[in-house]
């Protein structure tokens, strides 16, 4: 059953890798096609649901749909959407989860009125198509996917020194897809889903006026959005609903670039309780912890850490609506598909079934109990011994 508070149908969602760029190679990538999910939703969904995970985060692929310009073909999302109706189960889309269309990147003169296209397309399939409410991230981790291609070469356009320009077109795209989302159908919810990090001093000196900037780095792109950085790009607080935080174990550093591992034992890290506070207030907007989770043997700890810093985000006044599981279903390495990245609450095996990791998925029942019954951490602890 809907919890009427936050909208959504379970406080846990579970995410399926869905990028579809071209990988340093040149070679375009699908990981929905990859892990088999495209033909396997139901079987994913039906996973998640004897769990009690009732929401997912689903990718539509616009390299995909896009069959050539401004033609699109929404055909691979029918059977995502059945099954998630037959089964009770929400979507959140991810419009561009990292790939675009061939013949397009961030700087291109038609990039922003394609991605328009594409938003008000799918908009209108969804509504014909789908009775449920739209809950809709127009671009994900900008800042990440700028970095990522306009930096470190990792994906088209293969760039160094461009990142900000990249992510300045990026945020006019998006802006530009989600006034044409809200004017398509304005009960949508617009989701906006960037890296949550911390950049710390590391031995030497650092002013802390240039720690603040490198800390601030990772707003730029949720700013432009908002409209409190690069105003001409028109951007305002109305154009979303929500804030999502991806968070991994490696989001946080020192000003060297050196990681500060999750297990550090100076006690170095911010606890992620106050990281979700503090984009919280500065928002003021509902958030979701949008990805999280861990590789191998840790995944199952990781999950316990991250609920109980939740449980405390919640107690301390951060509105939470829900946290992301990414992803439940193992995948490969975009750079290397032949190695699997042990990740999932669901391991593959050659013939891409589904293997349950039975130490994580016990860990992710705990943590259900934990949020839905919101029993006092003391007692939690003692009774699971985190």
């Amino acid at each position: 059953m809907k919890n009427q508070t936050n909208g959504f149908n379970s406080f846990f969602m579970g995410g399926f890798e869905c990028a579809d760029h071209i990988n340093r190679s040149g070679v375009r990538i699908n990981l929905l096609h990859e892990t088999e999910h495209h033909l396997r939703a139901f079987e994913d969904y039906e996973l998640l649901h004897s769990l009690g995970i009732k929401v997912v985060r689903e990718g539509v692929c616009w390299s995909v749909v896009e069959k050539s310009s401004y033609k699109f073909d929404f055909t691979s999302l029918k059977n995502r959407i059945d099954a998630a109706a037959a089964l009770g189960i929400q979507i959140m889309w991810d419009l561009c989860h990292f790939g675009y269309p061939n013949d397009m990147v961030p700087t291109h003169p038609l990039f922003s009125s394609r991605f328009m296209a594409f938003c008000r397309a799918f908009t209108l399939f969804h509504k014909e198509y789908s009775s449920e409410k739209l809950y809709v991230v127009p671009i994900n981790e900008i800042s990440f996917l700028s970095w990522h291609s306009g930096d470190m070469r990792g994906t088209v356009p293969f760039a160094v020194n461009s990142g900000f320009d990249i992510k300045y077109h990026l945020c006019k795209a998006a802006i530009a897809g989600i006034e044409v989302i809200r004017q398509t159908d304005p009960e949508a919810v617009v989701i906006l889903v960037e890296p949550l990090v911390k950049v710390h001093a590391g031995d030497g000196e650092i002013s802390d006026e240039r720690l603040h900037e490198l800390n601030e780095i990772q707003y730029q792109a949720m700013d432009m959005i908002t409209g409190t950085m690069c105003p001409d790009l028109g951007g305002s607080p109305a154009l979303y609903d929500m804030v999502g935080f991806n968070y991994y174990y490696n989001n946080q550093w020192d000003h060297y670039n050196q990681t500060i591992p999750w297990t550090d034992a100076e006690n170095r890290l911010t606890p992620l309780s106050k990281l979700l506070m503090e984009g919280f207030r500065r928002y003021n907007k509902p958030v979701i912890l949008s990805e999280t989770g861990h590789f191998k043997e840790d995944r199952p700890r990781w999950m316990e850490e991250v609920t109980l810093e939740c449980d405390r985000a919640i107690s301390m006044g951060v509105d939470l609506r829900g946290v992301c599981i990414y992803p439940v279903i193992d995948r490969p390495d975009w750079d290397n598909l032949n190695y699997y990245s042990t990740c999932g609450l669901w391991d593959l095996d050659e013939n891409k079934n589904r293997i349950p990791y039975h130490p994580v998925i016990h860990s992710v029942r705990k943590c259900i109990q934990l949020m839905e019954t919101r029993i006092p951490v003391e007692v939690w602890k003692a009774v699971n011994s985190v």
